[in-house]
């Protein structure tokens, strides 16, 4: 059984909410839009209408069919900038998770720096999942800089794929077999700038009554930078 907890807030200091979010099925969606107030909302928003449209009722749902949804929005927010030129830059992450109803087979899809996490039951650490497409990463994995140092480089917000933002997207997908008892995590940059994953994991392990809220509370509690978006959902 698929338990699902979900919040988003605007946070303590951005004067709208860029962030969007969708739970159908047993599809999660969530998106942090770039590109001014009014544009990131738009290009966030047509996302996850894009993505609900193209994967609602399609019975068995694989990567590759939620790679494809991107790529769809991706054309459709390309389009929407063509039409309107003053949104120029105008893009979004994008995070798809989808577990199979049987609760079996999970599958996912990504592009950005808003995150897919796995906290297996029985394990202290949380296991991230997508892999952020950003400036300060890539120094990261370069060794150019320290994890530490990332999250105070003044080019931290840069990503290096967005969905709107390049004509020939590249999608990161998988898939993992899931075991009862495991907690999956979609959020957007504005949980991970207050929180450090340790922090998430224990959170998560202290068995709140709504982990999402808690979630959220926390990062505006620590400050609330940013949106913040965070979708839990729990395999019992």
């Amino acid at each position: 059984m698929q338990q699902v907890y979900k919040a988003t807030d605007v946070g303590l200091v951005r004067r709208g909410n860029e962030d969007n979010f969708a739970v159908f099925d047993t599809v999660y969606v969530v998106a942090d839009g770039m590109g001014g107030e009014a544009a990131g909302e738009v290009a966030s928003q047509m996302l996850v209408d894009t993505v609900r449209q193209e994967l609602s009722g399609q019975g068995e749902l694989d990567a590759g069919v939620m790679q494809s949804a991107i790529l769809k929005a991706n054309q459709a927010i390309r389009q929407y900038v063509w039409d309107h030129p003053s949104c120029e830059g105008m893009g979004t992450t994008a995070t798809i998770l989808h577990i199979t109803p049987d609760d079996r087979h999970a599958f996912w899809a990504h592009v950005g720096d808003s995150r897919l996490y796995l906290l297996r039951a029985g394990q202290e650490q949380l296991e991230q999942l997508t892999q952020d497409h950003s400036y300060v990463e890539d120094l990261v994995r370069e060794g150019s800089i320290t994890r530490e140092e990332a999250k105070h480089h003044p080019q931290r917000n840069m990503l290096t794929r967005a969905v709107g933002a390049m004509e020939n997207l590249v999608v990161d997908t998988g898939e993992l077999t899931v075991e009862q008892g495991d907690m999956f995590l979609l959020a957007t940059d504005g949980l991970m700038k207050h929180m450090t994953d340790e922090e998430i994991a224990r959170l998560l392990r202290q068995g709140e009554a709504d982990p999402a809220q808690s979630l959220v509370q926390t990062a505006l509690n620590a400050g609330g930078r940013d949106n913040v978006t965070v979708v839990v959902v729990s395999l019992t």
